[in-house]
């Protein structure tokens, strides 16, 4: 449970820290010119996207990597929910919605996607990291 709450914190900061700066500092032309956004957000409503999320990606680390995960696993884990999630989120919308322009959205969308999803990767490296701690006490049982 405890990895799980971590989990869902980390995915929080990070979701909430990349693509608010993208929304509100980096990219604020961008935003500004879709016509379709609301002027003010339902917050509650994507936190509770980002809990869902999060719990999905925790439940898949802990069934994939019950023991630890590596770096790389990590990322890999995280990489692949940013290429589904990042996916609909960059192609997917622009295509439906009318936006000012469609490269632009991609690049954006697809650029924040990245940096989120890489950062979450490192972070979920260090939540489900393998405990030395249980290495060091079967190493200490077998002399």
């Amino acid at each position: 449970m405890r990895k799980l709450s971590m989990t869902i914190v980390a995915f929080i900061l990070v979701t909430f820290g990349v693509q608010g700066m993208s929304h509100f500092a980096i990219n604020v032309e961008h935003f500004a010119a879709i016509e379709f956004m609301r002027p003010k957000p339902i917050m509650v409503l994507g936190f509770t996207v980002m809990i869902i999320q999060a719990l999905i990606i925790g439940v898949v680390m802990l069934r994939l990597y019950p023991d630890g995960a590596t770096l790389k696993q990590a990322i890999s884990v995280s990489a692949s929910f940013g290429i589904f999630l990042g996916s609909y989120i960059a192609l997917t919308e622009p295509a439906k919605y009318a936006a000012p322009s469609i490269p632009a959205w991609i690049i954006v969308e697809g650029t924040a996607s990245f940096i989120q999803f890489a950062l979450f990767g490192v972070l979920l490296s260090l939540i489900y990291r393998k405990s030395t701690a249980s290495t060091a006490t079967l190493g200490d049982a077998a002399v």
